[in-house]
């Protein structure tokens, strides 16, 4: 069974896209620990991201290293966090999370935001690119 991030590359779930390539998607977490944060996947649907192969790793960790800067331009910072925990859903998948403190990289605490807010954030980044 396809995962909602598969579900969500072949157009069945919306989400607010920052940017796309044949092989890889970046898109604005709806539960986001922090404004701004960014889920960056593999197109190919791999559990488990030390499964996926070299190229599409390295693929996968550069086309992050790109979305990271827009990000930070977009979105008041100090930095970009980066995590991979890779349990909550069966799909490769990187946290790009703007920070100001450690409490932004806590998985418990998410912000709740509408339609309109997660828009308007994903353009704003998306005019950072």
């Amino acid at each position: 069974m396809p995962t909602i991030f598969s579900r969500i590359v072949a157009g069945e779930i919306p989400a607010h896209k920052i940017a796309e390539t044949d092989e890889f998607l970046a898109f604005l977490d709806i539960m986001p620990t922090a404004m701004g944060h960014t889920l960056v996947i593999p197109k190919r649907e791999v559990d488990y991201i030390f499964d996926l192969p070299d190229d599409v790793y390295a693929g996968l960790m550069a086309f992050a290293k790109k979305i990271a800067p827009a990000i930070e331009r977009a979105i008041l910072c100090q930095r970009i966090g980066v995590a991979v925990v890779g349990l909550e859903v069966p799909h490769a998948h990187i946290h790009l999370i703007p920070l100001n403190s450690m409490a932004d990289m806590n998985f418990n605490n998410k912000l709740k935001l509408t339609q309109e807010e997660l828009a308007e954030t994903a353009a704003k980044i998306r005019a950072c690119l």
